[in-house]
């Protein structure tokens, strides 16, 4: 247990010194909450002997009132150091695990990861701040109370010592029990905790296609049957506990008639004074009270253990290198972007085999091929989302991984068919682009992407709330949005997944107009769709089964036997990229 209490310092950092004054203040409160029963043994003592008179009862009664006073203003300064500490220390920890989320390789967050994040954020640092923080210092203050009263019965007779500490030895052994099962227990129950938060946000995330499709029933019993788990492990955690906790109980009463008999021994053979006897069964009831309050809160402990666990896992994910020094030159006599023989792998598969390309300064190459090709993972590894297995993506002749990487995203912008737009101003969400411009350019790179109009019709214009995601807009209106954003960042370098792919032609011909701001002057890697932008790239790569099977421009890629010309030839037909097609 102490060990545990160990851990959490070891996450307060630098509020590890306002817990450890704490705890001051806790072994101070618990000599003060044991200093009454003292009193009461010397006033029975003075009666016992004749010595009593009423001085010594009125200054005996002031000093417990004052004693009193005392240890409700320790326990008020152990409640204030600690309580604020929890709060703030998991403060921090949010905002590192941010930091260190934002650090993550995008396969982290695709490997059916967002329920631990949400769970760790939303219960396991919640439970800790709240229930175990506030806890820690009373708990030391059980721990002080204790060794008090073993210290007290070994000043009354040795033999009560060592039987005190021989029953404490038993209680120690079958915590240790205790505890080895409630952290499997804790495990169980905190996995499904995080299993409960995924199964909601599937639910909530998907309820359109969930209503389209009428699985309300199916996926409605999917969650219920979530719920049923959670209710289950919850109650296995507290049946598994509840025999371990009647065990102490009944060790702690054993003790206590263990005690109790041999001080009538000791007294029955002379080798106990009157006083001291009646001084042990003042507080004979008393002596394991601060350990069975301790173990009382084992099972919190236990818990707090496997959210330490789960929030330290996260921490532990290997982030993207990001001790780069190299800087991209502002102007470079090379290519602006290179692949060289770059393979790339998901886990143990390999999705991207010795990929090469250059693409000169304001040049626009086009990405085309079979869905699941590696268009989308060429991409990503030029903005770094990931780290190549073999091979370098140079910028500017400088390998991407040399950099920092808040200057590489300073070199490129994004914009992607699926928009998300944070439940913000509209200001706010254009602004992150370029979080130091001006009201005017955020304003003037909003035109350019073709919405200023449409904001101003909104109530409140640029200072409307869009709803998380952006739900409260349309997907064209959202679409617009970001390539506003990407315009007032003005990068050099642009990744388009053509943001044309999926609006209805109203909005299309807006967002044509929108990227053709965009792109001005811009180096392109265009995920494409669309035949009429294909036909306008200075360079198409034709991407299947992670390889580039052809290169060229339209009319060169046109006489060529291939994908490219099947693609081509089927288009009217709306059969698009197809892998059958090769």
């Amino acid at each position: 247990m102490i060990a545990l209490m160990k851990r959490i310092l070891n996450v307060a950092g630098g509020y590890k010194g306002r817990i450890q004054l704490a705890f001051l203040f806790s072994f101070l409160k618990s000599l003060l909450a044991k200093a009454p029963i003292g009193m009461a043994f010397l006033v029975l003592t003075a009666f016992l002997d004749g010595s009593a008179d009423g001085r010594l009862c009125l200054t005996m009664g002031a000093a417990m009132a004052i004693c009193l006073v005392l240890q409700v203003l320790c326990q008020h300064a152990a409640d204030r150091l600690q309580s604020a500490a929890g709060f703030m220390v998991f403060a921090e920890k949010r905002m590192e695990l941010g930091a260190h989320l934002r650090k993550l390789p995008m396969g982290y967050f695709t490997e059916g990861n967002i329920g631990k994040i949400s769970s760790v954020l939303s219960t396991d640092m919640v439970f800790i701040e709240e229930n175990c923080m506030t806890a820690l210092a009373d708990m030391m203050s059980y721990i002080f109370a204790e060794a008090i009263m073993l210290a007290f019965l070994f000043a009354v007779h040795p033999w009560l010592g060592l039987a005190g500490c021989a029953l404490m030895l038993l209680v120690l052994a079958i915590a240790k029990g205790m505890r080895r099962e409630g952290l499997e227990d804790s495990d169980i129950r905190q996995a499904q905790s995080e299993n409960l938060t995924e199964a909601v946000l599937d639910f909530a995330e998907g309820i359109g296609i969930i209503k389209t499709y009428n699985l309300l029933g199916e996926k409605s019993a999917e969650l219920t049957e979530n719920f049923r788990e959670s209710r289950k492990t919850s109650i296995d955690f507290e049946e598994n506990h509840a025999p371990w906790q009647r065990r102490l109980n009944l060790v702690f009463g054993l003790g206590v008639a263990v005690v109790v008999a041999l001080t009538l021994f000791l007294r029955g053979r002379g080798l106990l004074d009157s006083s001291l006897a009646v001084g042990v069964m003042l507080f004979v009831f008393d002596l394991f009270g601060p350990m069975k309050a301790l173990y009382g809160q084992s099972s919190r402990l236990t818990v707090m253990n496997s959210c330490m666990d789960r929030i330290e896992e996260v921490f532990a994910e290997a982030e993207l290198s990001d001790k780069g020094t190299a800087h991209i030159p502002a102007r470079s006599g090379g290519p602006e972007v290179e692949f060289r023989n770059v393979s790339f792998s998901y886990g143990e598969k390999e999705t991207l085999h010795d990929i090469s390309f250059r693409l000169e300064k304001n040049q626009m190459a086009a990405l085309v091929g079979p869905s699941g090709g590696g268009k989308s993972t060429i991409a990503s590894l030029l903005a770094r989302f990931w780290d190549v297995k073999s091979g370098q993506v140079l910028v500017r002749g400088v390998d991407i991984r040399t950099v920092p990487l808040s200057e590489l995203m300073d070199h490129i912008s994004m914009v992607f068919q699926r928009v998300y737009l944070f439940q913000d101003t509209i200001y706010n969400n254009i602004s992150m682009g370029r979080p130091d411009a001006s009201r005017e350019e955020v304003i003037e790179a909003a035109r350019k992407a073709r919405c200023h109009d449409f904001i101003m019709s909104l109530p409140d214009g640029y200072d409307t709330v869009v709803g998380e995601g952006g739900e409260s807009l349309s997907g064209g209106e959202k679409q617009r949005i970001s390539i506003a954003r990407c315009i007032l960042k003005d990068a050099p370098i642009v990744i388009l997944d053509e943001a044309t792919a999926s609006v209805d032609a109203d909005n299309e011909s807006y967002i044509q107009q929108a990227i053709s701001e965009l792109c001005k002057g811009k180096t392109l890697l265009v995920i494409a769709h669309r035949l009429n932008t294909i036909r306008n790239a200075d360079q198409i790569f034709v991407v299947a089964e992670g390889q580039i099977v052809q290169r060229g421009v339209h009319e060169a890629l046109m006489q060529e036997e291939g994908i490219y010309r099947k693609f081509v030839s089927v288009r009217e037909n709306s059969q698009g990229w197809n892998s059958r097609s090769a």
